[in-house]
């Protein structure tokens, strides 16, 4: 990150290009290593509840794979799950929280609302993981267990997915069994979410969160931006600086920060794309983030090197440059 003339932050981190056939147009860091995706493994959960018997409506189907807001068109997203399955927010085994998206939490707070199961962002994922268990008569009141028979099956579909054993098994923010990966078979399993065959799951969970990204998100979120932006895009973003996105024709592109940083997420990713043969013009927007002092910006953070491709060059990177592609990227 540039501040005047001068480097004041740097972040480091993996990323992958892969083309259309799945080989590897670029990387960078170790793509191969086992990290969890967080919510970036929305949509191949939401692909193996659907195998499981889910019957949503794409807008509802788009909500279950969706790191939402918190707005109330997602709140009553969440509801009409619950209601059709028979079932309440009482039933919801999520972590209790307030809204994700700071000026709908700031609202919510000024109203006087605690946290709650429906607000936080996981809920629509909840709500079809229980719908799924009712519609196979499974248990309800364990359904977050790893031996659970629908997480069991999730964990297959991501093996499946990603052409990976799972290596770990965690617990994500929400209270959901966290399976890892690499960041190359996460990349793989968008891919062929996004480049699916017509009437398969994973069409299904494609064409859902393409055409409903905003339920995927929220308003204002810039994942929800990114696929309003290039036509066809399937993109998914996670905590600790995860993002995903694919083409229908298979080209994609996985980005993880090392430290977690949001604020390198999208700058990389779009820098990625741009790699990945998408139209820079369709990415400005994307390929700096900004840091104001009031309205004024003074800062200013972007790809370097040869992630800067196809931009106006960056920051130098600082120390000496190595050559290598491998070498892990600095953003």
């Amino acid at each position: 990150m540039m501040r005047g003339d001068i480097v004041e932050g740097v972040h480091y981190g993996s990323v992958v290009v892969l083309a259309a056939d799945g080989s590897v147009d670029f990387q960078s860091g170790d793509i191969e290593a086992a990290f969890y995706p967080r919510s970036a493994l929305k949509p191949l959960q939401t692909v193996a509840m659907l195998r499981a018997g889910l019957s949503l409506e794409d807008e509802l189907l788009a909500l279950a794979t969706a790191s939402h807001s918190g707005e109330e068109r997602h709140l009553a997203g969440v509801r009409r799950i619950l209601a059709t399955a028979g079932l309440t927010e009482d039933d919801l085994g999520n972590t209790p929280d307030q809204p994700y998206d700071p000026a709908v939490r700031e609202e919510w707070v000024r109203r006087g609302r605690g946290p709650s199961r429906l607000a936080q962002k996981c809920s629509g994922k909840h709500a079809a993981m229980l719908m799924t268990a009712r519609a196979r008569a499974w248990p309800l009141e364990d359904y977050l267990d790893p031996g659970h028979r629908l997480q069991r099956l999730i964990a297959r579909t991501v093996e499946e997915l990603t052409g990976e054993s799972i290596a770990r098994v965690s617990v994500d923010g929400c209270g959901a069994p966290l399976f890892s990966t690499s960041l190359r078979g996460l990349t793989r399993a968008v891919a062929s979410i996004n480049s699916a065959a017509p009437g398969t799951e994973e069409s299904r969970v494609a064409y859902a969160i393409r055409e409903y990204p905003e339920m995927a998100s929220g308003s204002w979120r810039d994942v929800a931006r990114l696929m309003r932006a290039v036509p066809g895009l399937l993109a998914k973003d996670g905590f600790e600086g995860v993002q995903v996105a694919a083409l229908p024709d298979g080209r994609a592109i996985g980005v993880k920060i090392a430290d977690g940083a949001d604020r390198a997420r999208m700058p990389v990713a779009a820098a990625a794309l741009a790699l990945c043969g998408v139209d820079p013009a369709l990415l400005a927007e994307f390929a700096s983030t900004s840091v104001l002092s009031g309205t004024t910006t003074v800062s200013s953070l972007s790809a370097v090197g040869a992630l800067a491709c196809g931009f106006p060059a960056g920051p130098p990177a600082p120390g000496p440059q190595k050559k290598n592609s491998q070498d892990s990227t600095r953003h």
